[in-house]
């Protein structure tokens, strides 16, 4: 059992927990808990059966006995037993068609009612209507949802998840993601998988992720997650493979400027028979035809440039961010805690700092000759000062600025705070200058046009943040800052060493914002990061 598989289970446990009134603490933590199993990079079931699998952070006993039991018998029972209980298929359901997993529950109770098939046959019938609190609207609203054309979910996937949900899904179909997801879409709202295995459809329905099926046929076949997310599988034939994968990619623009497409196995076929030059998919969202450059590619970046260690907010030491970041092959890493003005989270004044420097320096020592450099995500106070003070600063490697408080600041005054800010001469970068939360916090309203006249006056470079719910600088600012001429940096203002792995998000945001290497300022070495 890997650890994806591990991580899924754990995922459908927690789901079905909440659904079953469990303490929201509780639901948490299995989430947390897969989440962490999934980016761990040791095989869990072997720390489970050596008794070790407390060595990572945020498993406790209670998840420990479930692993155990998990990795030992391949199942865990009261999972089985909540499934029974609170039936995941309407519960997804109901989830996916906006209605409440309660009510759909309460719903198939009250009708007979237990999958997609016999839910649209009672609403095709007029029986909703029979049951309480069903009208018109609800009916027509169900319809709708189970149609032939799949309905987006009302928040998308942040991309992190869908990657994890599109891996565990794909993996035994032979399958690869292809819509929003493979375009590198900020959210996901229709996750979309192409395989060619003759098999594809039979071991899709298959899934214990997919626990309801709203359509179905030979080639085509939309499920649903316990959690209400849709997954749409396209069973390619092997010979039309590259033409259905660069449809299914989309975007509905791209394509139809290339319509009609000729059959081919591959992509690659597909546009040397159309007689154009092959496309990234992230570059596909309008109708673009022409030669594209050559996208900033994960393995150009020498280093990261904003990451957290226990001495503010992060889960892991100084020493542990450093090798970690070491061993994915990088050169360098600015250890950017936070400062004190941050509050909600602990921050380092002065003397913390040049403690800190202690065991940076001691870190140093033995990576050499990898580099830690001194940094700190310095918070902008409500005076306009930076929160750290201009001896200290002067000390720092790698200072970047950070606008915490005041997002909801007037564009007048929050824009001068900012550009202020960023005329400090220790200040380097500015860190997610939206200030964005996907799904829950709208970007700011910084005047992005001007920083970029000041950053290209201060030579302070802008951050594209790799945090799977910030992707700040999204992509379309990342190609005005591009075209502009500053400097941008992917980071991935990493919490943990499994954070690390943001970097993938962030340069992924790079590329659709049309960035090269050249464009991307932590793709230099560690020289030209000094003394830029």
């Amino acid at each position: 059992m890997d650890n994806a598989e591990i991580a899924r289970t754990l995922d459908a446990y927690a789901a079905l927990l909440d659904l079953a009134g469990a303490a929201h603490w509780s639901v948490r933590a299995y989430h947390r808990a897969a989440d962490l199993i999934r980016g761990t990079p040791a095989p869990v079931a072997e720390l489970v059966r050596a008794g070790r699998v407390r060595e990572l952070r945020g498993i406790g006993p209670s998840i420990e006995q479930r692993l155990r039991e998990l990795v030992e018998t391949g199942r865990i029972a009261e999972l089985e037993e909540l499934e029974r209980e609170v039936e995941p298929e309407l519960v997804a359901l109901g989830r996916y068609l906006g209605l409440g997993p309660q009510r759909l529950v309460a719903l198939g109770g009250a009708l007979g009612i237990r999958t997609a098939d016999e839910l649209r046959a009672a609403a095709e019938a007029g029986r909703l209507r029979d049951a309480p609190g069903i009208g018109p609207a609800t009916e027509a609203k169900v319809l709708a949802g189970l149609s032939r054309e799949p309905q987006p979910a009302r928040r998308g996937l942040t991309r992190n998840r869908a990657l994890a949900l599109a891996t565990a899904i794909a993996t035994p179909l032979d399958a690869v993601a292809a819509g929003e997801l493979r375009r590198g879409c900020e959210l996901v709202h229709r996750l979309v998988l192409v395989s060619r295995a003759p098999d594809a459809i039979e071991r899709f329905v298959a899934q214990p992720a997919v626990v309801a099926v709203i359509e179905r046929d030979e080639r085509h076949a939309v499920g649903i997650t316990v959690e209400g997310n849709s997954v749409e599988l396209v069973a390619a034939l092997p010979e039309r493979f590259g033409t259905d994968l660069l449809r299914a990619t989309g975007s509905e623009a791209y394509v139809a400027a290339l319509e009609p497409l000729p059959v081919a196995t591959t992509e690659e076929e597909v546009y040397a028979r159309l007689d154009i030059p092959w496309v990234p998919p992230e570059l596909r969202e309008t109708a673009f035809r022409g030669e594209p450059p050559s996208l900033v590619e994960e393995a150009d970046v020498r280093g990261d440039l904003h990451c957290h260690t226990t001495w503010s907010d992060g889960k892991n030491s100084v020493l542990e961010m450093a090798t970690a970041a070491r061993d994915r092959g990088h050169e360098y890493l600015a250890i950017c805690d936070h400062t004190p003005n941050v509050r909600v989270v602990p921050g380092l004044d002065a003397d913390a700092l040049r403690r800190q420097a202690e065991e940076i320096a001691a870190a140093n020592e033995g990576l050499a000759p990898f580099r830690v450099l001194r940094g700190a995500e310095c918070d902008i106070r409500a005076d306009g000062d930076l929160d750290l003070p201009d001896d200290v600063l002067g000390e720092l490697d790698w200072v970047q600025l950070s606008l915490h408080a005041g997002q909801r600041l007037p564009q007048r005054e929050l824009t001068a705070r900012v550009t202020e800010a960023m005329r400090h001469p220790a200040v380097r970068c500015l860190s997610h200058p939206r200030g964005r939360i996907l799904n829950h916090r709208p970007a700011n309203a910084l005047d992005l046009g001007r920083t970029i006249e000041v950053a290209l006056e201060t030579g302070v470079a802008l951050e594209t943040n790799g945090l799977p719910d910030r992707l700040d600088l999204r992509d379309e600012e990342v190609r005005l800052a591009v075209e502009a001429g500053v400097p941008v940096v992917c980071s991935t203002d990493a919490h943990s060493v499994q954070g690390l792995d943001n970097m993938r998000l962030a340069v992924t945001t790079a590329r659709r914002g049309w960035a090269t290497a050249a464009d991307i300022l932590n793709t230099r070495p560690l020289a030209e990061i000094l003394h830029a």
